[in-house]
């Protein structure tokens, strides 16, 4: 009875470590505050440096500057540059960031979700808080 309840420990221990490394492993690619938004701005056509640093309100240069080469090491971008007067540099996705649009779409859902919720109760918490006041 104890090596069956071992066992069966050590296999949601096992499946608990498989989870969590997945889920790190996700998150060192395109964790932080701007990675998602980089890539869904390029998504949208943004794909020179300033139109990126435009449309992602609050990135500065230098921040903008490392989340790109850090997308780029980990394939979902990549760097043209393009020779001539003056020399133009674009971003292009990969094909690789296509594997992200499940993941953008159900956080887009939930981000969405969790507004509606937070903006209900605080407009019901003031509703209480005005009902309360009034008696």
């Amino acid at each position: 009875m104890k090596e069956e309840i071992a066992e069966s420990n050590k296999e949601f221990t096992a499946e608990c470590t498989k989870v969590l490394m997945a889920v790190s492993d996700a998150l060192y690619a395109i964790g932080g505050k701007w990675k998602l938004m980089i890539i869904i701005a390029m998504a949208r056509g943004n794909n020179r440096f300033t139109e990126l640093q435009k449309q992602v309100t609050g990135i500065s240069a230098r921040v903008l500057s490392s989340e790109l080469k850090e997308l780029e090491l980990n394939g979902f971008i990549i760097k043209k540059v393009s020779v001539g007067y003056p020399v133009m540099i674009e971003y292009q996705l990969l094909p690789y960031s296509h594997t992200l649009e499940e993941v953008v779409g159900a956080m887009t859902r939930w981000g969405m979700q969790h507004r509606e919720k937070i903006k209900s109760e605080r407009s019901g918490s003031k509703v209480g808080a005005e009902t309360s006041l009034k008696k």
